[in-house]
């Protein structure tokens, strides 16, 4: 049915191109000097127009129907008419649908048959070949714009959904390494911590099991939230809220639970946040302190997160023995930093004069 339906607006043209040939072509006689047309020539004109039928389906093969009935037409003397409105929109339709080779090849063919039959049917002259050459070249070169117009437009289309799924895969890249390699980072420790109490203080050793179960829970609930964002095709909804912020006493919990300080210092309304700027600062919290776990041994850490007027400044330092070699890009530093850059901020990181390392990013708050 669907099939059916696409032939219906060539089926309309076509019978309007019939009845325009049918009503014009006696007056175009006329103005030229024929003064009767034979039924024979109405029946070409005919065949010219219901071939537009398929103008979109076989163009070629419409042209080509199309071309042979303008030839014979001409060739028996009729007048130029109504009928040549018909080959103007068959040669359109083979420079619209088909490779510009193709078209030309066919178009050619069509010019050769008007040229011949007007030549032979008195119609047309040897000094006035341009008219039929532009009835030819124009419609052609027409239908090769549209083509390739249309054709751009859906590599367009491609290259977005090509670049959309990039930068899904990306964020997803960026979600599952933040919430896994923070929680993996915690675990390590944790688990080294109860290995070295074990034997001579159980108790803490216990406590630090806890630890262990408590944060890969928690990491794969977080893990699970991202996942289950990234299936919907959305953002975090109401049923696996998006980290942020206000989970950052928990991040901090946690970092603490393996020996390592944190002080925290926050400044301004960070509860108004949008939604993306408060994921990216907490990731950036998360991350740094994921460093801070592989890389500072015994060190300290502190936090800083405040809002001045339009910007949103995040600052992670710690004083253990330096930072990490960057990675591979998408992950650990380079991934803070493609996170930040694509909120229009900024990142820096690197060693500290007085020794350790410190992340400072700034995100722009807008809405």
């Amino acid at each position: 049915m669907k099939r059916v339906r696409s032939y219906v607006p060539d089926a309309l043209l076509a019978l309007a191109l019939a009845g325009v040939g049918l009503i014009g072509t006696a007056p175009a006689g006329r103005n030229q000097g024929i003064d009767s047309v034979p039924g024979w020539a109405y029946v070409l004109v005919v065949a010219a127009a219901l071939a537009m039928v398929a103008r979109r389906s076989a163009p070629v093969v419409a042209l080509t129907v199309c071309a042979a009935a303008v030839g014979v037409y001409l060739l028996g003397g009729q007048p130029f008419g109504p009928i040549l409105l018909s080959l103007l929109v068959a040669v359109y339709s083979v420079g619209a649908h088909r490779p510009l080779r193709q078209a030309a090849v066919a178009a050619t063919g069509a010019f050769a048959a008007l040229l011949v039959g007007g030549l032979i049917g008195g119609g047309l002259s040897l000094d006035a070949v341009a008219p039929p050459l532009a009835w030819v070249a124009g419609p052609l070169a027409v239908g090769v714009t549209v083509r390739v117009g249309r054709e751009q437009r859906v590599q367009n289309r491609r290259d977005e959904a090509r670049r959309q799924a990039d930068a899904e895969r990306l964020r997803v890249a960026q979600e599952v390494h933040d919430v896994v390699g923070h929680g993996l980072a915690a675990i390590n420790m944790q688990a080294e911590i109860a290995l070295h109490l074990l034997a001579r203080q159980p108790a803490q050793a216990e406590a630090a099991l806890t630890a262990i179960s408590r944060t890969s829970r928690e990491s794969l609930d977080e893990l699970r939230a991202a996942l289950g964002a990234v299936r919907r095709g959305d953002d975090f909804d109401d049923r696996s809220p998006a980290p942020g912020l206000a989970r950052l006493p928990e991040l901090l919990d946690r970092t603490r639970s393996v020996g390592v300080p944190v002080t925290v210092d926050l400044a301004g309304n960070l509860e108004s946040l949008p939604a993306a700027v408060d994921l990216a600062a907490y990731r950036i919290v998360q991350e740094a302190l994921t460093n801070v776990l592989r890389h500072a041994g015994t060190a300290s850490a502190s936090v800083s997160v405040a809002r001045t007027g339009e910007d949103v400044t995040v600052s992670v330092s710690d004083t253990g023995r330096g930072g990490p070699a960057d990675v591979t890009p998408g992950h650990g530093l380079a991934g803070m930093r493609e996170r930040v850059t694509a909120l229009g901020g900024s990142l820096t990181a690197g060693p500290r004069p007085e020794g350790g390392f410190a992340v400072t990013a700034t995100l722009p708050v807008r809405g």
